[in-house]
């Protein structure tokens, strides 16, 4: 058995900033397994080919239970198996969201995540050139900026948003966090530019740091109450690692929360089920399942749509569906793509205006099929299981249609394909938001911040119970940031880094 003093598991948004951070120091042996490979296909690096990155060969492949809010459908949920994680195969959006979804985990307990606590870490993480520096870091690994050359329809959408109503933003990872805006992206020089390139590759010829890839891990190792390694396999052949200091997950909402249950980690009752002994009773491991569900409106273009060399979305929204809100609740996303689930028909030649719910009352949950490691878990999101949030998407329809039917849009607008001009009254349209949402792939919160019953880490990201363990990703979320949450997952394992090294 090999001994380092930190073992970090997945090579993901997370873990390449803690792998990075943590073997800056040279004295400090540092671990990182990750279950996918170095690279994943030649497409990865295309910025508009994300969408052939679904259950390629750098995705986990899962899928959904079957989710009654969206007729029974079973959805692909893709997870990133590759370094790099999920910024590997994402849209390679950058965005923080509004502050007040950070204010709101402060004010639930969880002390030290407030905006303000993270923005230096939000700073410490970008290269976003030309920003406030008051507000934007300027030096960071991950370079960040709006497309250098928006697609035609993009600016087209500009005039229709404003035409609507919608004000514009210079930067919405600024000061300015509601509007219209360039959607910031992590692309270089026409290709993606990942977490796993921003932070891990460099320090690969750290000679304290080993990385190995193709790694499944099976579970952490427990004894006396302490975590004092892992053992994982590679190829089928066991191996065991030991931490002399800490084990740190960091395989995402959905990696952490199974391996937790594996490991003997979670609600008893479910651990007992699989014939899984129980070393800590948290029942809050694998709860509070969230995610943006994603759904749009699809018209006919009077002309082919040219093709992009950016990803799909060179614009966004962040909006508020009634006045009184403290922050926006929805984004709307310009695609200069159709997208819209197989089994609806769309035109030859379209674009889609979507829609997201920022903030879902919905919750789901991540549970084990099996005691297994290799076999897939159960993941339940729970889209529109709450009925206020397909109330709220169906108000986030109406919008992106005013929109859609703004005189800027008349020289491209064919005609509304789906859900169609005809569908008006509320009825109609909850029973289309149905039918067309899916994921948008942001799962958060399966092992949240918290020292109350579903609590799983503390505020420094210590599972409760268990001394040596730590939980660093997306999971730790208190509730859903109202963005893309890869900006965010970064400056979380950021944070946790430098309360690692404290």
């Amino acid at each position: 058995m090999h001994s380092y003093d930190y073992v970090v598991v997945g090579a993901g948004s997370a873990g390449c900033v803690v792998a990075a951070r943590l073997s800056q120091d040279p004295e400090t042996r540092v671990l990182l397994v990750e279950a996918g490979t170095p690279d994943g296909p030649a497409s990865m690096a295309v910025p508009p080919a994300w969408p052939s990155l679904i259950g390629s060969s750098a995705d986990w492949g899962f899928v959904t239970v079957p989710q009654p809010g969206t007729a029974q459908v079973v959805h692909p949920y893709p997870r990133g198996k590759v370094f790099g994680g999920s910024s590997s195969i994402n849209a390679m959006a950058f965005l923080r969201g509004h502050r007040a979804g950070y204010d709101a985990w402060a004010a639930g307990g969880a002390t030290g995540w407030g905006y303000d606590d993270l923005l230096p870490y939000f700073k410490r993480s970008e290269r976003a050139a030309g920003r406030d520096p008051r507000h934007r870091g300027t030096d960071g690994p991950m370079p960040v900026a709006p497309p250098r050359n928006g697609h035609p329809l993009a600016y087209v959408y500009l005039e229709a948003a404003a035409e609507a109503g919608h004000p514009t933003s210079p930067d919405l990872n600024g000061e300015h966090q509601e509007g219209v805006a360039w959607l910031e992206t992590n692309i270089v020089d026409g290709r993606r530019f990942s977490v796993a390139d921003g932070y891990l590759r460099p320090a690969l010829t750290r000679p304290n740091l080993t990385v190995i890839s193709s790694a499944l891990v099976h579970r952490v190792v427990v004894r006396g109450g302490r975590c004092t390694g892992i053992e994982y396999s590679v190829n089928g052949d066991p191996r065991s690692a030991r931490a002399e200091r800490e084990v740190i997950l960091s395989a995402g909402s959905i990696g952490s929360a199974q391996l937790l249950m594996l490991s003997g980690i979670g609600p008893a009752a479910h651990l007992r089920e699989h014939g899984l002994g129980v070393l800590a009773d948290l029942p809050g491991v694998g709860a509070n399942l969230q995610d943006h569900p994603l759904a749009g409106i699809t018209y006919s273009a009077t002309r082919p749509v040219p093709p992009t060399a950016n990803q799909h979305s060179d614009l966004i929204a962040m909006v508020r569906t009634r006045p009184g809100l403290a922050s926006p609740d929805l984004q709307l996303i310009f695609l200069d793509i159709m997208y819209h689930p197989p089994t609806l028909i769309g035109p030859e030649h379209g674009y889609t205006i979507g829609f997201s719910l920022m903030r879902p009352h919905s919750r789901g949950s991540v549970r084990l099929a099996g005691a297994d490691p290799a076999a897939a878990p159960l993941i339940d999101p729970g889209f529109l299981r709450d009925e206020r949030d397909v109330e709220t998407m169906v108000t986030g329809l109406r919008m992106a249609r005013e929109v859609g039917e703004t005189e800027a849009l008349a020289g491209w607008r064919g005609k509304e394909e789906l859900p169609g001009a005809a569908v008006q009254d509320d009825a109609e349209l909850a029973a289309y938001v149905r039918s067309v949402t899916g994921p948008y792939f942001h799962p958060v919160g399966t092992c949240r911040i918290g020292d109350d019953p579903l609590g799983v880490v503390d505020t420094e990201l210590r599972v409760h119970g268990i001394d040596g363990l730590r939980v660093v990703d997306a999971s730790v979320m208190p509730s859903i940031v109202a963005a893309n949450p890869n900006a965010t997952v970064i400056a979380i394992a950021e944070r946790a880094a430098a309360l690692i090294t404290a």
